[in-house]
């Protein structure tokens, strides 16, 4: 692995990320940014390395995400997924990715607003009088 860069994209709510990963020592950067100064909650940092806990591979690789729309937990869950698919670029152990669901992409997302009610299923206050 001479210097070459491997490639994934993430999506999730409206969030959708660019990850790439080099050899390196564990260095995660977000949207030119420090992770630890760019999310502001340690969970979503744990969550967003978890496909390199899983493979035990925290300080071999050095990430660069670039992450747009949506939220803080969206992002991190689009730069996992984002991750993840990098790795497996990276000729990486797909089953142990898979059985962890890391490469499962959660379509989840926002149901939109019908007409007549106030939100997706929230409907008027209803009175008797």
């Amino acid at each position: 692995m001479a210097n070459e860069k491997y490639y994934g994209t993430g999506r999730r709510k409206s969030s959708i990320a660019r990850v790439y990963i080099t050899a390196g020592t564990g260095k995660i950067t977000v949207n030119g940014r420090e992770v630890k100064e760019y999310f502001p909650y340690e969970t979503l940092i744990l969550d967003l390395k978890q496909p390199l806990a899983l493979l035990s591979a925290e300080e071999k690789y050095d990430v660069i995400a670039y992450a747009q729309g949506g939220g803080f937990t969206g992002q991190a869950e689009a730069i996992r997924l984002g991750l993840a698919r990098a790795l497996l670029e990276a000729h990486e152990d797909r089953s142990t990715l898979k059985v962890a669901g890391m490469l499962t992409r959660n379509a989840r997302c926002k149901e939109r607003k019908k007409y007549g009610l106030k939100a997706a299923r929230r409907a008027p206050q209803f009175s008797k009088r």
